[in-house]
């Protein structure tokens, strides 16, 4: 049973930071897991103290999580204890005293500009009503570095013809101004006109229309879109997401010499330190580069 400063703080997040559904499940799950293990300690999960978060923490190590999942589930304990704090429920916050996992280096795991084309063309050649569909979803994910979640809840006008910019509401309900090509506006544009008949009258809201609960595209149904745009352009499914094309947007236009900040911007990151990870894949393009082609290189 969820205790009623987790629906509390669950409560808030949604209000005063707009987050997703499927962000306050996440939260919901890590907070009843952390719950059922204070209780199981004899202690209310809004006065666990210090040691019990990091029997907790060293639990989640020894059950074989990764780091990144530990890291992730410490954040949303981090959370819910200065949410407590805030609100006078507890004096303290606990978790300060917490040290996070140690997070291993990793790299995007962006497709190469080759790739790219190879989807591109794969999806505005994929056969049926999920064609239009595809080619739209391809062109926009990778020329705006959309989230899938960005993508799918577009509004029916979000693109007009005259404009190259689009407002897009991100994490937190924040707002920023995207590019869209003429090319990935047209074919979402055409895509919507073809969907829009079959989806019925209360998908005319969306850009993206289908006859799902919410009126518009599931994250779920463009995965599977995307997997199917992969076969067809003879890539791994496994390597191919909307995720993926997001990061090859930024990948490339990082080795296309653009700078961070701007890419902060165009990716909507609150944080510049989100973004410089990047830097570490026009790093290896760069040794690379030097290991196979300078005289004096090996």
């Amino acid at each position: 049973m969820t205790s009623r400063h987790v629906e509390s703080f669950l409560e808030m997040l949604a209000a005063e930071r707009g987050a997703a559904r499927n962000t306050l499940a996440a939260y919901q799950a890590d907070l009843d897991d952390f719950t059922g293990f204070a209780v199981r300690r004899g202690v209310a999960v809004h006065a666990a103290g210090a040691d019990l978060l990091r029997d907790w923490v060293a639990g989640l190590a020894a059950a074989g999580y990764a780091a990144r999942t530990q890291a992730r589930r410490l954040s949303a304990i981090r959370q819910f204890h200065r949410f407590l704090a805030r609100e006078g429920i507890r004096p303290d916050d606990p978790t300060e005293l917490l040290d996070s996992p140690r997070l291993p280096a990793s790299l995007p795991k962006a497709l190469s500009e080759a790739e790219v084309e190879r989807l591109i063309e794969a999806a505005a050649a994929l056969a049926g009503k999920r064609g239009p569909v595809a080619a739209a979803a391809v062109e926009l994910l990778y020329c705006s570095g959309l989230r899938a979640s960005e993508l799918v809840s577009l509004p029916a006008g979000a693109l007009r013809p005259e404009e190259g910019l689009v407002a897009i509401r991100g994490k937190g309900g924040k707002e920023r101004l995207v590019p869209v090509s003429a090319r990935a506006r047209t074919l979402a544009l055409a895509a919507r006109a073809e969907a829009a008949e079959r989806a019925g009258p209360k998908a005319a809201r969306w850009l993206f229309p289908s006859r799902a609960a919410a009126g518009h595209l599931t994250r779920q149904s463009l995965g599977l879109l995307l997997k199917e745009v992969a076969l067809a352009a003879g890539l791994d499914p496994a390597r191919v997401s909307p995720h993926v094309l997001r990061h090859s947007f930024a990948s490339h236009l990082l080795a296309r010499g653009a700078d961070l900040r701007s890419l902060q911007v165009l990716l909507g990151h609150a944080d510049i330190a989100t973004t410089q990870i990047y830097t570490k894949v026009l790093e290896a393009r760069l040794k690379a580069l030097v290991e196979a082609h300078h005289p004096l290189a090996g």
